[in-house]
């Protein structure tokens, strides 16, 4: 399952990071190796905090994917009760048995966790854009 939906989502995560790598300019990584950094200290220091908020929001959206996939997760985990059910399924099941109450309790969690996420992420770029800008 892990394996597919990686493949779900990593789109998402490439999507956000590309542009971010295009626009990085080689001049940061040479003035790094210039002052004597190596290899994992120009990585650490000047490549991964100018893509670490696209690298956070591409992995949450991939996740926001994952949440909700459906087909390929039920087709990969074989659907076995209480072993390899997801939230989705959850919800299908709920109404198909035509308990709507349980249904949209569940539907009604996912939506809260997206948004907490959401929130987090944002809250995260915010103190990102903040910290960077007033230093």
């Amino acid at each position: 399952m892990l394996i597919a939906l990686t493949f779900i989502g990593l789109p998402f995560v490439v999507r956000t990071v590309q542009p971010v790598l295009q626009d990085l300019e080689a001049e940061m990584e040479e003035a790094a190796a210039a002052l004597g950094a190596n290899r994992r200290q120009t990585f650490c220091w000047v490549i991964l905090p100018e893509v670490w908020p696209a690298l956070l929001t591409g992995f949450t959206l991939a996740f926001a994917r994952a949440l909700g996939e459906y087909g390929s997760v039920v087709f990969i985990s074989g659907n076995m009760p209480m072993r390899t059910e997801i939230t989705t399924l959850l919800i299908i099941t709920k109404l198909e048995q035509y308990d709507y109450a349980g249904a949209t309790a569940i539907a009604a969690g996912m939506l809260v966790a997206s948004f907490v996420l959401l929130l987090v992420i944002n809250l995260l770029q915010w103190w990102h854009r903040h910290r960077h800008t007033t230093s």
